[in-house]
């Protein structure tokens, strides 16, 4: 018999048994119809998982007992719009709705709506949306206004009951980032992805360009480890190799427009990666990378005379660094682009590196060629890597050394409760160990520790350009969210793209944006702390001292060093995936 019968057969089998033991059991004729159509999801769309079928199917009647006072009930949920999210959107809303009998309509928006829907929802007390995935960058938002469910103790209270046992929080790589003050869980991690150094390893692997690089700056073309060798390889294939294969090319890849997403560029750790922060995990203590010191969980300051670091030496030299890229190694027209329509340029395949990449985006660029992806090879082999983000002269050991994105289930208490137990289910189909490791092969956006340590994962590593391996190394703590140092992300976020925008366009020097940005970030905090909305984790800030004061202590913010260029570091990146598959950070 062909392989392929003895496998349709098994299933029929199994689906025949599945059948007969329910009808012997008196399972009503609805629920048998519900686990048929949870038997057909699993067979035919619910594979590679960490569980076996059987385990699933289990998983799966308790979905369709728990969902039961739901039945025929429609909810709204929304995200923004990555490829992770379309799939939940399109598919597992559908899966869903066939095996539970609740209707999901899941709306694809982007992220600065997000957060627009969630702030009007947490002011208006008006339920807009049953659920929202949103980012843990607000959990320092989250954790102190009250508006959203505590999970954790909803989870042993109100929503026990539709809680799925075989959850196992303890699983999900982002928990860390879901916690908030008091050290309880505020968010259900639902996707996951990192900000990393991209680069296309074909050209750093040519003899040629790696004689001519040692002999131009003196040391080996490979993975930079500071900025002064990124900034080295940037000008080195921008203004010395010039062109490949007759087509120009560029060492840089950035954007710049005056947007929303601006902003995100920054907050999303780019001063910490400069190193303007404090040591600590999963965020820098006092000082985190926006430049906000807290005095136990009080923020008490954003400018260099209170004791921040927003507009500190490093944050400063962050912005100038940014800007001076941009405009001389990045191709033309990025100066005007916004994040979104950066997205395409990688895939053109005429740029060599860049230092600000984020992995939600390596499903497309594992296209095959002849979807216009330049940078994999005719048997669809990718030409490049991911690697870690380099790091400025003013970071230190025991920094985080860039940013983590984990789009996070949050239930508001403005939502009925109903609705909320009805979006909860949900919320859990899609992060269950049913669903989450084919759902994380679609977007590859892991967020389970089973998952990335799959076989599934292994036979696929080669073709993610070291996903996989980064994933699976203990150098990944190092890369975090926004964490709860921030009081209110939605307000102060908008205050970066503002201030930034100006700097990059050229209306204002790079040290008046930055020294109004910190100077509106305490008036912000300022207003809270009148406002009393946050009690005693409520900002208070600290008093003004003259800046040589607080530059003078240890730690954030941090002096300016006499040199911002030390000499240029590299790794072979072939050293390094070895060592990550050792289990070792470096």
């Amino acid at each position: 018999m062909r392989a392929a019968h003895r496998v349709t057969l098994r299933r029929l089998l199994m689906g025949t048994v599945l059948a007969v033991s329910v009808a012997a059991a008196g399972v009503p004729s609805a629920v048998r119809a519900d686990m048929a159509a949870a038997q057909k999801w699993i067979d035919s769309e619910f594979n590679p998982s960490t569980l076996s079928k059987e385990q699933q199917l289990k998983e799966m009647e308790w979905f369709i007992k728990a969902a039961e006072p739901f039945k025929g009930m429609e909810i709204k949920v929304v995200s923004e719009t990555i490829p992770t999210h379309e799939y939940e959107s399109k598919v597992l809303t559908k899966a869903f709705q066939e095996i539970t009998g609740i209707k999901v309509t899941h709306d694809l928006i982007q992220e600065g709506d997000v957060i627009e829907k969630l702030q009007t929802q947490m002011q208006s007390g008006e339920n807009i949306y049953d659920a929202y995935v949103n980012d843990s960058d607000l959990i320092g938002t989250h954790s102190r206004y009250g508006y959203v469910v505590n999970l954790t103790d909803w989870m042993a209270g109100e929503g026990k009951a539709v809680t799925l046992p075989t959850l196992d929080i303890d699983d999900f790589i982002g928990k860390e980032f879901t916690t908030g003050l008091d050290g309880k869980l505020y968010q259900l991690p639902d996707q996951q992805f990192a900000n990393l150094y991209w680069f296309r390893y074909d050209w750093f692997q040519r003899p040629d360009f790696q004689a001519r690089f040692k002999e131009l700056y003196g040391y080996d073309l490979g993975v930079p480890v500071n900025w002064s060798a990124y900034e080295d390889i940037a000008e080195f294939f921008s203004k010395h190799v010039k062109e490949v294969d007759g087509k120009a090319i560029y060492g840089h890849m950035d954007y710049g427009k005056k947007a929303p997403d601006l902003g995100w560029r920054f907050t999303d750790a780019w001063l910490s990666m400069a190193g303007a922060g404090d040591k600590g995990s999963p965020n820098g203590k006092p000082v985190d990378e926006w430049g906000i010191r807290v005095d136990g969980c009080r923020p008490v300051g954003s400018s260099v005379t209170r004791g921040g670091a927003t507009n500190g030496p490093a944050a400063k030299y962050a912005l100038r660094k940014y800007m001076e890229w941009l405009r001389q190694y990045a191709p033309p027209g990025a100066l005007g682009m916004d994040f979104y329509q950066s997205l395409p340029s990688l895939a053109k395949g005429n740029v060599a590196q860049q230092i600000f990449w984020y992995t939600a985006f390596t499903a497309s660029m594992v296209e095959p060629r002849e979807k216009g992806n330049n940078t994999v090879d005719d048997k669809g082999a990718p030409l490049w890597r991911m690697a870690p983000s380099p790091h400025g002269p003013y970071w230190e050991e025991g920094q985080k050394l860039g940013y983590q994105d984990a789009g996070s289930w949050t239930l508001m208490k403005s939502t009925p409760v109903d609705r909320r137990k009805a979006a909860w289910l949900f919320a859990q189909f899609t992060v269950s160990k049913t669903v989450s490791l084919k759902k994380s092969h679609v977007g590859l956006t892991i967020i389970r520790d089973s998952d990335i340590n799959h076989q599934s994962f292994t036979d696929r590593a080669a073709n993610l350009g070291g996903l996989v391996e980064f994933y699976r190394s203990p150098a990944r703590v190092a890369w975090t969210p926004t964490g709860t140092n921030v009081p209110d992300y939605p307000k102060l976020a908008q205050l970066w793209w503002q201030n930034i925008g100006e700097a990059v366009s050229g209306e204002v020097t790079v040290d008046t944006a930055m020294d109004n940005l910190a100077r509106e970030q305490d008036k912000v905090m300022e207003r809270i702390a009148r406002s009393g909305a946050q009690g005693d984790c409520g900002p208070k800030l600290n008093e003004e001292r003259d800046a040589s004061y607080w530059l003078g202590q240890p730690g954030a913010p941090k002096a300016k060093l006499a040199n911002e260029k030390p000499q240029g570091q590299t790794v072979k990146y072939d050293d390094l995936i070895k060592a990550w598959r050792e289990g070792r950070v470096k």
